[in-house]
């Protein structure tokens, strides 16, 4: 068991040291220096245990012990340490032994933050070591897969030189290198060594729909003309291209969408998309004005190589208009397997080359419906409101002259929020009849507003 202090320090020197070392098989500097700050005042115990302390402290120097965490609890699970130090009977005892336990956390937790810095460091020098390495290499010639030719060999694109037959690097898988696959290749042997990246914008790459639209063909009233010259153009060479092929005539590349505004240009492009099994990529004109020079053109061209990577796949360009000016759109020239349908309301200030006969077979017209088709309309929005049976849709569509799909949508949704205003659970003709005012006088309205805005 713990002998007593006072019974080692009236002893000479080297007895007290042999004590020492029977009660702690590794004395703790901290306890000896404790034990002279507690326990002794008296001159004599002062001096002895100063230098029973030192010898201690001297011996453990030269031994080279390095304490830890798990060392200081191995030693007290061990009873190396009697408990009793460090119960409060002794506070000195136990406090010194928590600071010394609080000090080797910190110093820990210490060693762990400088490790992880230093992996860090280390990483980014074999980055830049790496980065360096690649600078001081020969420059390499930059190309586009064509085609296999063989286990060892493809045909590669190289602008503006031609087409070349070269060899593969063995660390270069022939299997990943497929069609429009852009890699480089030495420039003393032409050796393709490198696959590289494709060169897409972000920003190009953010116009990819990855949800499928909810749109259908049943959502669409009052274009049964267009919806079935768009399914000819867009979705029969995508479901049955080997009909074109038994034919021998070249399949659509694209379609124009044109007429005023709200008349379902963009609900039939969605509708299209849902009936198709293919990638859907919507962007809109005003996103490719750029105000550098040329960098609308480069972002077209970024557009159709993401759309030949996940081809089949359909491109629906809004508000052509806002590119289509004046050779805004060098880069565009679709493929068999990319369909692209553009819409505009100004079809009069697009390119002429855009709309000549190989880019674009075919232009769609959505002009405003008329009667029969507003109340198509009508009844496609208003069939999943309660409405009570004596409502005429009829009069209601011809109280709509000159209105828009969008504007007789926008009516039955009225229609319904004054229903809700009064609490009732049904919409009524009156609710229609004032829908159509409110509409129809917000239209005029504006009308009235750009007549006095021209004079």
């Amino acid at each position: 068991g713990p002998v007593a202090p006072c019974l080692l320090v009236r002893r000479k020197l080297p007895t007290a040291n042999e004590h020492w070392a029977k009660i702690f098989t590794t004395p703790l500097p901290i306890l000896y220096h404790t034990i002279y700050l507690t326990i002794y005042d008296d001159h004599d115990i002062h001096r002895y245990a100063e230098r029973v302390r030192n010898g201690q402290i001297l011996l453990l120097k030269n031994r080279g012990f390095e304490f830890g965490e798990h060392y200081l609890s191995s030693l007290l699970r061990e009873r190396k340490i009697p408990p009793q130090l460090l119960s409060r009977s002794f506070p000195f005892f136990s406090r010194g032994w928590m600071q010394t336990k609080q000090t080797i956390s910190e110093r820990t937790s210490d060693l762990q933050r400088l490790k992880a810095r230093r992996n860090e460091l280390n990483a980014k020098v074999r980055m830049l070591r790496e980065e360096l390495y690649h600078l001081q290499e020969p420059g390499s010639y930059v190309g586009e897969v064509i085609k296999q030719m063989g286990q060892k060999k493809v045909l590669v694109k190289i602008n503006p030189e031609g087409k070349y037959v070269v060899d593969i690097d063995k660390d270069i898988d022939i299997n990943d290198l497929k069609p429009n696959t852009r890699v480089a290749l030495r420039n003393d042997s032409y050796t393709l060594h490198k696959i590289l990246p494709t060169k897409v914008d972000p920003l190009v790459s953010l116009m990819k729909v990855e949800a499928v639209p909810d749109s259908t063909y049943d959502m669409i009233g009052g274009l049964e003309k267009q919806v079935m010259e768009i399914k000819e153009v867009i979705e029969l060479p995508i479901k049955h291209p080997e009909l074109f092929e038994s034919l021998g005539v070249a399949q659509p590349k694209g379609v124009l969408l044109y007429g005023p505004p709200g008349t379902g240009k963009t609900l039939l492009a969605r509708a299209v998309a849902h009936h198709t099994d293919c990638t859907f990529i919507r962007v809109s004109g005003a996103e490719l004005v750029q105000k550098y020079i040329g960098e609308g053109s480069r972002m077209v061209r970024e557009l159709f190589v993401m759309a030949r990577e996940a081809a089949p796949s359909i491109i629906f360009m809004d508000e052509i208009d806002s590119i289509g000016q004046s050779r805004g759109l060098d880069g565009f020239e679709p493929s068999q397997n990319i369909k692209v349908i553009m819409a505009t309301n100004r079809i009069d200030i697009l390119d002429a080359a855009l709309l000549r006969p190989g880019r674009i077979d075919r232009k769609i017209e959505f002009p405003h419906p008329n009667s029969e088709n507003r109340v198509a309309i009508l009844k496609i929005h208003s069939s999943k409101m309660n409405l009570l049976r004596n409502i005429d849709l009829f009069t209601i569509a011809e109280k709509m002259m000159n209105a828009s799909g969008a504007e007789c949508k926008a009516v039955c949704t009225e229609a319904g929020m004054f229903a809700l205003r009064e609490r009732r659970v049904h919409v009524t003709q009156e609710d229609f009849e004032m829908a159509v005012s409110k509409v129809m006088k917000k239209d005029g309205e504006s009308n009235m507003s750009l007549q006095r805005l021209w004079k």
